[in-house]
């Protein structure tokens, strides 16, 4: 199983958009920028076919330290959430789409 990184999403636009290395590094840098700065004012980010990516507030609770079973309390924190798009579970799972076809990435 590969890893996709930047390199290669540059690498795909590149071969695939026809921009220059350069360029097709920028663009994605400034997508990715986009998208974070969106989440950091508290915006979901839905990309049509993938998925929503959101912000989700979780309130302090009470932990257990599990090495000595002593409470902990869990501070409030800020959660990434994505929520796939069934679009996306489809061609994960390789079941029919709406249409009644396969899925067939090739």
């Amino acid at each position: 199983m590969e890893t996709v990184t930047r390199a290669s999403l540059v690498e795909q636009i590149y071969q695939q958009v026809g921009l220059s290395r350069k360029e097709s590094a920028v663009l994605l840098e400034d997508i990715l920028e986009t998208v974070m700065l969106a989440l950091e004012r508290g915006e979901s980010v839905k990309i049509s076919g993938f998925g929503t990516f959101s912000v989700r507030q979780k309130g302090q609770r009470c932990g257990r330290n599990p090495k000595t079973g002593e409470e902990v309390p869990i501070l409030p924190r800020s959660v990434l959430v994505f929520r796939p798009s069934q679009l996306l579970r489809a061609a994960i799972n390789h079941e029919p789409l709406e249409g009644g076809e396969a899925y067939d990435d090739e």
